[in-house]
């Protein structure tokens, strides 16, 4: 029983290492797909801000955010990433996994003990 919750465990932080890495690599993907040359007043000498995920220039602090579609499809896979979307869904597969694994124990202790007193 303790095995297969050592196994569940090791599972778990590989999920959360996965999503983790997902994130930082998706959001470092969208500040190098942004294009921030069509951008409100920032002109052609704009360039990203990842820090406050905005286009800028020399003039300008806040442009607005990119618009193009690899920016934002790529900002949509990082929210679907995120507590919206598979990281939103890690509590109930705990659960579940859990419960199965206690379930799956209690059936199998019933069933040694059949015919013993």
């Amino acid at each position: 029983m303790f095995n297969d919750l050592t196994a569940l465990g090791y599972g778990l932080v590989v999920f959360a290492i996965i999503i983790g890495v997902g994130t930082v690599v998706l959001y470092n993907f969208s500040g190098a797909v942004a294009d921030c040359t069509e951008v409100g007043v920032c002109g052609d000498d704009a360039s990203f801000n990842l820090t406050g995920t905005t286009c800028s220039n020399s003039t300008h602090v806040d442009c607005g955010t990119p618009t193009a579609n690899a920016y934002t499809n790529t900002v949509y896979l990082n929210t679907q990433l995120g507590s919206t979307g598979l990281a939103g869904w890690a509590p109930a597969i705990i659960a579940m996994a859990v419960g199965l694994l206690f379930l799956g124990a209690f059936m199998l202790r019933g069933g040694r003990k059949k015919g013993r007193y």
